[in-house]
């Protein structure tokens, strides 16, 4: 109930947990970025020294050399300029771009990103003066970078979107499923006293003599409809735990239904093989309720005619085995943990919540465990209860 009552605070939660994430990736990467553009922006003032430095030659042939073994193995777009930023040499422009006032637009954008170098010339004999400048771009990793980024941000949204989306469709395809499940899971469980108390009246019609007779029967059916009301009526709650006697419990629920099978439109015989006396502190009514149902689901896997269900109960140490053996259909070995899951039936008519409220009321709320001790196809299934 907790989950529900703070699903809001979860949800907003998750966002700011998001934004967070993204804020954190654009930071990042505007780190990675400017931390790049330095290390350009170091060499360039690098080229920059060497060019202003082999200016001062009488000859030629340094700078030349400079700028064809030295600048042109940049990665990134680099022009030099006069003083009056009229292009002179340029290296890793765009192929688009094919005269002066193209590169001049292009330098102009650059310039945005990067301030130009100047190109100083200083010696002894003058004063210092400026003779041209460099302007560089970002080089390709820092575009495909910048680049990924978007596709992440993207990717990201999309993810969650998507993930959003498809988490909401399962949960509410899940919610409708458990609303029809629980209503069908009621029926079932209403059917057998309803069936019963049905066919004592039809037997009282034939038989009214045998009144008295049928009264216990009747009560014990009425009972029974009464204890199932109070079953879903404390779904959710703390349940009760109180010391019993575990083995007249299982008795009464072996007995009350092995009056019933022929109401249930089974040939099926229920084997008592209890151990008597057995004393246990839990919530009898639920662990009647998880018993009854893995008996039930044994009831619905036998299609023969010679049906058996031995249900077995004896003292482990501290403990107690609870094992109820059917002679059905059996049940694949890729689902024996399936079968537990709410949702999931082997049964065409199944709704896969006996077997689900079986295990929670046994792990859950008993601390016991669960489980298929041995199947085999067309032969039969072993269930076992451990508390």
């Amino acid at each position: 109930m907790n989950t529900y009552r703070y699903s809001g605070n979860i949800k907003s939660g998750l966002f700011i947990l998001g934004i967070i994430l993204i804020i954190g990736l654009l930071t990042y990467t505007r780190q990675l970025i400017d931390e790049l553009r330095h290390d350009n922006r170091e060499i360039v003032r690098l080229y920059a020294e060497i060019i202003a430095n082999t200016v001062q030659d009488e000859n030629d042939t340094n700078l030349d050399f400079v700028f064809d073994n030295i600048i042109r193995k940049v990665q990134f777009p680099i022009i030099q300029t006069d003083p009056l930023h009229v292009p002179q040499m340029w290296k890793n422009l765009p192929e688009s771009i094919q005269n002066n006032t193209q590169r001049i637009k292009f330098m102009t954008t650059m310039d945005e990103l990067n301030e130009p170098i100047p190109l100083i010339y200083n010696d002894e004999t003058i004063n210092a003066f400026t003779f041209g400048y460099l302007h560089y771009g970002d080089s390709t990793l820092v575009h495909k970078l910048q680049w990924w980024t978007y596709i992440e941000l993207i990717a990201i949204t999309g993810f969650i979107l998507l993930g959003f989306i498809g988490f909401t469709f399962i949960r509410n395809n899940e919610k409708r499923h458990i609303w029809i499940g629980m209503a069908r899971e009621t029926a079932h469980q209403l059917g057998t006293p309803v069936s019963a108390l049905l066919g004592w009246v039809d037997w009282l019609k034939e038989h009214p003599e045998k009144t008295l007779e049928l009264i216990p029967e009747m009560k014990a059916d009425l009972k029974r409809l009464e204890q199932i009301g109070r079953r879903f009526s404390k779904m959710g709650s703390e349940p009760e735990m109180e010391e019993f006697d575990l083995s007249e419990r299982v008795t009464r629920v072996v007995n009350y239904l092995k009056m019933r099978l022929p109401t249930l439109g089974k040939k099926v015989e229920l084997l008592n093989d209890i151990y008597p006396g057995i004393m246990i502190t839990a919530n009898g009514s639920l662990l009647a309720w998880s018993i009854e149902n893995i008996i039930r689901n044994g009831i619905d896997a036998i299609d023969r005619n010679d049906g058996m269900i031995t249900i077995s109960l004896k003292k482990e140490g501290n403990g107690v085995n609870i094992q109820i053996k059917d002679n059905g259909r059996g049940i694949p070995k890729k689902d024996w943990k399936n079968i537990f899951r709410p949702g999931f039936s082997t049964k065409k008519s199944g709704w896969g919540l006996g077997l689900s409220l079986s295990m929670r009321i046994v792990q859950d709320i008993h601390k016991g465990r669960l489980q298929i001790r041995e199947s085999t196809m067309n032969k039969g299934t072993i269930f076992e209860i451990i508390l």
